[in-house]
């Protein structure tokens, strides 16, 4: 009689404390109930948004209803992750109560979006621990997580990226006026974005110089680095972007094409997650080789970040035939309408199907320095 296999045990850590918070919950949600139960144990792991670790009980409630985006109260068992190589387990910390071992992990799922999360820090943690993780390092995930830095890389690889202004913190409390000479130099409309943010939060599409500041003034509140980008005209085409198998080439999924119904101007949050009216065309319809030279593009995107797992590539297909590279995300939004499972489900590769390689993909990578 053969033996069973001890089953993968997975802790999928959601929540955080961006702005995102609720976006990192759905996605939780959908990746989870994609989980083979037969092979993997899965480990629900919250972070509330004032930083604390919990042990969540049931997923079952981690959905948009009514409106309304899920969140991380902090109600469950507190844990702490043991700073111990030798040690991948995670400890329950319940009060009046001796800590307990939850147990060995095999592989970390970090499904947060955003600043506290998806920027490197939670990868460092893990990095620490010697724990493996789904996902970019921690390089990649900083760099990716800053609209400024990862420009400054792509055009440094010469690769194309549209004009932009940053504006950071200490400039904008000391050269203002400088700095708003700058961005109308751009020209108008232009996009005001939080540079260190995702889900479009934050983001203001202005048409008037007057309307500039308070835009701003709206980014600062979610970053307080801004990232100023002159309006393209053109298509917004994402396209998903797996690392290779057995040390192969990364590989691009089919192309998605955004499109934006209603009255909405831009891909803001609400179209992305709550209005229900955009729509998205996979693939979308391209002149012969336009979909094969994205492709290209978008893998050299991902190695020039030196990224791992998985990324989204965003890009601009202008009027006159030519990609511009808009943004990466090391942790692309996963929930059922998310952009990133459909692609790849439309190139052969369904939800449960691209969860697995995920998980085995970062089961295979060492730990440390690699």
């Amino acid at each position: 009689m053969s033996e069973v296999s001890p089953k993968i045990r997975v802790a999928v850590v959601f929540g955080g404390r961006s702005s995102e918070h609720g976006i990192s919950c759905v996605t939780a949600g959908a990746v989870m109930a994609a989980m083979d139960r037969d092979r993997y144990d899965v480990v629900p792991i919250g972070i509330a948004r004032d930083g604390r670790w919990v042990l969540v009980e049931s997923a079952a409630s981690l959905a948009i209803e009514d409106g309304r985006l899920p969140e991380v109260d902090g109600a469950g068992a507190p844990l702490a992750l043991p700073m111990d190589g030798a040690n991948r387990g995670m400890v329950v910390l319940e009060p009046r109560e001796v800590p307990r071992a939850l147990g060995e992990v095999d592989v970390v799922v970090p499904l947060l979006h955003g600043p506290y999360g998806e920027d490197g820090t939670i990868q460092g943690l893990l990095e620490m621990a010697g724990v493996r993780y789904t996902g970019a390092g921690v390089l990649a995930s900083a760099v990716g997580m800053d609209k400024g830095f990862m420009k400054l890389v792509w055009g440094a690889r010469g690769l194309p990226v549209g004009p932009y202004v940053l504006v950071g913190d200490r400039e904008w409390r000391r050269e203002r006026k400088r700095k708003l000479d700058e961005i109308k130099e751009l020209g108008l409309p232009v996009f005001v974005k939080p540079a260190r943010a995702g889900s479009s939060m934050g983001i203001t599409r202005v048409t008037a110089e007057a309307e500039l500041e308070a835009a701003v003034e709206h980014a600062r509140e979610h970053d307080p680095k801004v990232i100023v980008e002159a309006a393209v005209t053109g298509r917004e085409i994402e396209c998903g972007v797996l690392q290779g198998l057995a040390d192969g080439p990364a590989e691009a999924s089919l192309p998605a094409e955004v499109l934006v119904g209603g009255d909405h101007a831009f891909y803001d949050f609400e179209t992305k997650y709550l209005d229900g009216t955009t729509t998205m065309a996979i693939p979308p319809e391209l002149p012969p080789g336009a979909v094969e030279e994205m492709q290209a593009l978008a893998v050299r995107a991902f190695d020039a970040l030196d990224c791992e797992g998985l990324a989204r590539v965003d890009f601009f297909y202008t009027d006159d035939g030519r990609w511009l590279l808009n943004e990466i995300n090391t942790m692309p939004g996963c929930t059922p309408t998310s952009a990133f499972p459909q692609m790849w489900a439309a190139s052969g590769l369904d939800y449960p199907s691209l969860v697995d390689r995920l998980v085995q993909t970062a089961l295979r990578r060492p730990v440390g320095l690699r």
